[in-house]
């Protein structure tokens, strides 16, 4: 059986690869998207303090320390039985939605736009944020680099870092917002709205208005009918920082409701022996291996899921957009995985639309941002929705509030066999009879992985700063046929 390999992956996250089998008469017989170094905060967590998972776990990961420090701070409310303040939350919050502005900033301009701002059939040399900037213009990435200086200096300000973010407390957070950072806070929370609606006018026109980008988009190469995952509030609106889990069925139905310490009885963990990523599925439909449908336990938990298990926006310009996306596919669930890419920015602008809010509401400056633990409660579960999916931390400690077990599902983890079954789809639709086409196996299987914004951090440590993509050919024994390089 002959191999193709793609090693290592590029524009996300850490460190991963592709390797895909050809049976004899060269078709893809499989693909496997591949962690191949070994995640270890779970186990060296174990014997440590409760209260310093904040700032143990926001390490995982430089591009999302705010979601673990809050799935982190929100568990441990929980492990030491208290609830805290109204105002606390509330800045808890407002610290978030900036994070998720800029997160999805980044996606959107350095990641996973250029395949379609430059265009998935460009040069590899040009299909990146310089790329970006050629065709979109200067001033379009002055306005990024603003968006994203503005909302670090937020959570700066809210958080006591730019970067791993110390404030947050079990039972509250460390800092009072003045009324001065409130106004300042203010003012960056109206430009965000501002270039959310710019970013999606921006999608509009490239990609929407393109009849081949509309076409790749609405075809069925990057298609997967599977449950999807994600947070509503009590009338089942997205709440990107606390709620309930809702997963609805390829039909859009509602298949199951729960409270984020309930995730054991609905998501079980399987292990494949060729990757550390675990494979988390639903638990009451089960495991029928990498595969669309009903009676498959795979979901997914993104941007697009998100929307997906919601009814609607609280936030009135979210909304309109919202209900824009779903008419221009002729209704619900959306299962068109690049139309992720869109989902994102309406998430972007419902963040932005959300921070304003929590900016003028007055109890935001109110100096009772904590309450003190009186006991343990020994066990605690926090969930947020991080850019790439939900994420769940799980602790349990002992007596004295040592850590005994930890459990961390992250996003992108939720994603591994939606991940894995559109790389698949994307390398058959690529390679046939052994005939593999060179740059577009590269770009397309890229894109079928990228759109999940994939993190994997959490998975991997690689030490080498260089990102070159190898794709080696083999033959049934092994053999290199042919190899095909570029650095990234």
């Amino acid at each position: 059986m002959k191999r193709v390999r793609i090693d290592p992956i590029t524009r996300l996250e850490g460190h991963g690869r592709i390797d895909i089998f050809l049976d004899e008469d060269g078709n893809v017989a499989n693909a496997y998207f591949q962690v191949p170094e070994l995640r270890g905060f779970e186990q060296f967590s174990l014997g440590r303090r409760a209260e310093d998972m904040p700032v143990i776990t926001s390490r995982i990961c430089g591009v999302c320390p705010e979601a673990h420090h809050m799935a982190a701070v929100k568990a441990l409310d929980e492990v030491f039985a208290v609830q805290p303040p109204p105002a606390a939350t509330k800045i808890r919050e407002l610290l978030y939605m900036a994070f998720f502005v800029t997160d999805h900033t980044t996606h959107f301009y350095a990641l996973g736009g250029p395949d379609f701002i430059v265009g998935p059939d460009a040069p590899p040399a040009e299909r990146n944020i310089l790329g970006v900037v050629r065709k979109v213009g200067l001033d379009i990435a002055k306005a990024v680099i603003a968006c994203r200086a503005r909302n670090h200096h937020v959570i700066e300000i809210l958080g006591g870092r730019g970067i791993h973010p110390a404030a947050g407390l079990p039972g509250g957070w460390s800092k009072v917002v003045s009324e001065q950072e409130r106004q300042e806070i203010e003012k960056i929370a109206r430009e965000n709205v501002g270039f959310a609606l710019h970013s999606l006018k921006i999608f509009q026109t490239v990609v929407l208005e393109n009849a081949t980008y509309r076409a790749m988009v609405e075809s069925d190469d990057y298609c997967h009918r599977t449950y999807y995952m994600g947070t509503v509030d009590e009338s089942n609106r997205l709440n990107l920082f606390d709620g309930r889990i809702r997963v609805v069925d390829p039909a859009g139905r509602e298949f199951v409701q729960y409270a984020p310490a309930q995730y054991a009885d609905h998501v079980c963990e399987r292990v494949e022996p060729w990757t550390y990523l675990k494979v988390p599925y639903l638990r009451n439909v089960g495991w029928k291996g990498f595969r669309d449908g009903a009676d498959s336990g795979v979901y997914c938990a993104t941007p697009l899921a998100r929307l997906n298990v919601a009814d609607r926006l609280a936030t009135p310009l979210a909304r309109e957009h919202f209900e824009q996306f779903f008419a221009a596919f002729g209704g619900r669930p959306v299962h068109h995985r690049l139309a992720t890419h869109w989902a994102r920015l309406i998430e972007m602008l419902y963040a932005a639309e959300r921070m304003v809010e929590l900016a003028v509401d007055p109890e935001i400056t109110s100096p009772d941002v904590r309450r003190i633990p009186e006991r343990i409660a020994g066990s605690g579960v926090g969930c947020v929705e991080a850019p790439r999916g939900t994420l769940i931390h799980h602790y349990e400690t002992d007596e004295e509030g040592l850590i005994r077990r930890a459990n961390l599902i992250v996003g992108t983890t939720n994603n591994h066999a939606a991940i894995a079954m559109s790389i698949r789809k994307a390398a058959e639709r690529l390679i046939h009879a052994g005939k593999v086409i060179e740059e577009g196996l590269l770009n397309r299987i890229e894109m079928a992985f990228r759109l999940y914004d994939p993190c994997l951090s959490c998975a991997t440590h690689a030490l080498p700063g260089a990102m070159p993509l190898t794709v080696t050919l083999r033959n049934s024994s092994g053999e290199p046929l042919r190899e095909f390089r570029r650095d990234g």
